[in-house]
């Protein structure tokens, strides 16, 4: 789940994404301040808007909202002030970690991609990179599926060229870093200083 906020761009409204599905079957239902959209189908929530947000939750973010065991509460909160049952839970785990590349094979299927398998602590995970510098026994930041990156971008399980890929190796420049260098390349940690799985902070918007 992530949560998104910008009273000057869209107004007192918290916006909540769950899950995807195809725009096609996007349907909607108002309760109140609270919209509930999910898919006409498979009845699937995709997530929620929620109108009046300051009278609900107080938050002070522009775009992506930093998620907290309170916030949730106050969320499932409002949602059933305004007459829905379902409630929304959060993996409040971070999602951006260091992780360590434990092998680096060629994609076979794409000169300029390789295939990595990434420890991050609690998993191994296998990550499709076309950096041109990553190397087995780097440490480097992880972006795990749910993260939203600084452009906005939301990571997403995915697959390149047939190959079956759960987040991202990132550049400085995509981790929005200081000084980040304008060559592609991905940012490789001093290992001695990190630790798999350790949290990788960065500055909310």
């Amino acid at each position: 789940m992530n949560v998104f906020y910008n009273r000057g761009g869209v107004g007192d409204t918290l916006i909540i994404v769950m899950n995807e599905f195809d725009d096609k079957n996007r349907t909607f239902e108002r309760k109140g301040d609270a919209v509930r959209i999910f898919d006409k189908k498979s009845n699937v929530t995709g997530g929620f808007n929620l109108f009046n947000a300051s009278n609900y939750v107080d938050v002070a973010a522009k775009g992506q909202v930093e998620l907290s065991e309170k916030l949730v509460e106050k969320i499932n909160e409002a949602l059933t002030k305004n007459g829905f049952v379902e409630r929304v839970k959060a993996d409040l785990s971070p999602k951006f970690v260091v992780g360590y590349v434990k092998e680096k094979e060629k994609h076979p299927n794409a000169d300029k991609l390789s295939i990595c398998k990434v420890d991050v602590g609690t998993e191994e995970l296998q990550i499709v990179c076309g950096a041109p510098n990553v190397e087995a026994g780097q440490k480097v930041v992880v972006a795990k599926v749910g993260a939203v990156m600084p452009s906005g971008m939301i990571i997403k399980d995915a697959e390149l060229r047939g190959i079956a890929s759960s987040g991202m190796i990132c550049s400085a420049k995509e981790l929005g870093l200081p000084n980040a260098p304008e060559k592609k390349g991905i940012l490789v940690l001093e290992g001695q200083k990190y630790e798999e799985g350790q949290a990788f902070p960065l500055k909310m918007a």
